[in-house]
């Protein structure tokens, strides 16, 4: 049930997304301050790629890495913003799922330990009763034994005497 949702929700995010990124580009085209700013951002993710890959695949890093043109670097600035709002929408997600759980989780914890608590409680009444059953066992054998043979016919009467006392 979870996964067609998680599936689902992250369709619909990079559905979202390619909106965004197609305003990002009106807007890069509109105003040039964002412009600047998005192929340098641009320029600067093509350093740090370009180099790395070098470095991973061993070749020459000594070498200049000439820059995008302003199209390109705009186009690679715009994807990069659209992939990062992707990420974070996503993370977002996850954090509140995993708060979500812990809430559950912790929910259920509370549930356990009150149940636990009941059978405790329980448990000790069930004791009490059983010292209390004991005990008046213990009682009736003593009586028993007092009387003899004709005390445990008898043990109606002494037992209801016994319980006359009781509520006196």
């Amino acid at each position: 049930m979870v996964l067609p949702l998680v599936k689902l929700g992250t369709l619909l995010l990079k559905t979202m997304s390619k909106p965004v990124a197609a305003r990002l580009k009106q807007a890069a085209g509109k105003h040039p301050r964002f412009r600047q700013i998005i192929v340098n951002m641009a320029q600067a993710n093509h350093q740090i790629t370009t180099k790395m890959q070098r470095r991973l695949y061993s070749h020459a890093t000594d070498v200049e890495i000439r820059p995008l043109n302003e199209e390109k670097a705009v186009q690679a600035a715009v994807d990069l913003i659209g992939e990062l709002f992707v990420f974070t929408v996503a993370g977002i997600a996850l954090i509140f799922e995993v708060q979500r759980s812990a809430r559950s989780e912790a929910r259920k914890e509370e549930a356990r330990k009150q149940e636990l608590e009941t059978m405790k409680q329980r448990d000790e009444e069930l004791s009490r009763e059983v010292e209390l059953l004991r005990s008046k066992y213990e009682e009736l054998e003593k009586l028993a034994k007092g009387q003899g043979l004709s005390g445990i016919f008898n043990f109606k009467r002494v037992a209801d005497t016994e319980d006359v006392d009781e509520y006196n």
